[in-house]
């Protein structure tokens, strides 16, 4: 009975952890996206992108190292 419920527990937290990878890209393209097409980008910006980029990484590394445990 308790396997079922972590089973779903995880299930639960993988499905909401690709939510925000999702959302991350997004937010990600959306920042590129004004980065490029501003004609004077401040450091702010510049960070922001970097912030995102990371953040970004981090919660893809998170999916696939989730994914690669669920495989085995």
């Amino acid at each position: 009975m308790g396997r079922r419920k972590k089973g779903a527990l995880r299930k639960e937290e993988d499905q909401r952890l690709y939510y925000y990878v999702d959302a991350m890209k997004e937010q990600l393209d959306y920042k590129r996206g004004l980065l490029e097409h501003s004609l004077d980008a401040s450091e702010d910006m510049h960070f922001d992108v970097q912030r995102a980029e990371m953040l970004y990484s981090f919660l893809l590394r998170e999916a696939r190292v989730r994914h690669e445990r669920k495989r085995k």
